[in-house]
């Protein structure tokens, strides 16, 4: 469950980051890693895909596209993979792999203990290659932003994301749970509104619609 969620997936989200472009990275990583999820968790949890999921599912994968690609089916057409896209699938099927297995936690022990010892595994696995890497790699200037980055997202992004959605994988399941990925992109235009200043356009608000709207359905329940 570390190596997959914690070594590989970070792994992979980085060095992509270097090789493709930013389009392709937010394109492929937000519509395959629901996609990996949701059939791993069809096949090995043997979570059912009812209508409304399936349904509510589609209208997700589309919200994220028609945000990315801006309503503009020339911009698709242009999408093309380069090395770095294998590493973002690489990255999002370990993330899949890692939504099951973290299923599998011991039942006596607390979310946060889990996190605890995957974190330190993840992170032990990780030193060999950031050995060798610091020692070919020109010296880091440190700075204010830099070090704000880092503590963000070891504590936001990492531990914090990581417990949240650890929590909602043991009450959701992970065929739900996937889905609400959805809104990172949703979230992060928001955001960018908020803190940057950006402009919302009519793209941001149909694509939030789209997405909202096949969470709703997805999560619909039978009545009685």
């Amino acid at each position: 469950t570390a190596l997959t969620g914690i070594t590989v997936f970070n792994t992979c989200v980085y060095v992509a980051g270097h090789y493709t472009s930013a389009i392709n990275l937010a394109l492929i990583g937000t519509t395959s890693s629901p996609v990996f999820s949701t059939v791993m968790a069809v096949v090995f949890l043997k979570e059912k895909m009812g209508t409304a999921r399936i349904a509510g599912f589609l209208l997700c994968i589309a919200g994220i596209v028609f945000l990315i690609s801006r309503g503009s089916w020339s911009i698709l057409a242009a999408f093309h993979f380069s090395r770095g896209d294998l590493w973002v699938i690489g990255g999002a099927l370990a993330f899949a792999v890692y939504s099951i297995l973290v299923r599998k936690k011991p039942a006596g022990l607390s979310a946060m203990s889990f996190l605890f010892v995957l974190f330190m595994i993840g992170t032990l696995m990780l030193v060999p290659p950031f050995l060798i890497e610091w020692s070919q790699a020109a010296s880091v200037r440190w700075d204010a932003s830099l070090i704000g980055i880092i503590l963000y997202l070891g504590a936001g992004a990492s531990v914090a994301a990581f417990l949240c959605w650890n929590v909602a994988l043991e009450k959701l399941g992970a065929g739900r749970t996937v889905l609400f990925g959805n809104l990172i992109p949703i979230f992060s235009v928001w955001e960018a509104v908020i803190f940057l200043q950006e402009q919302i356009t009519i793209i941001h608000l149909i694509s939030g619609a789209l997405v909202i709207t096949g969470l709703i359905i997805a999560n619909l329940r039978k009545p009685g």
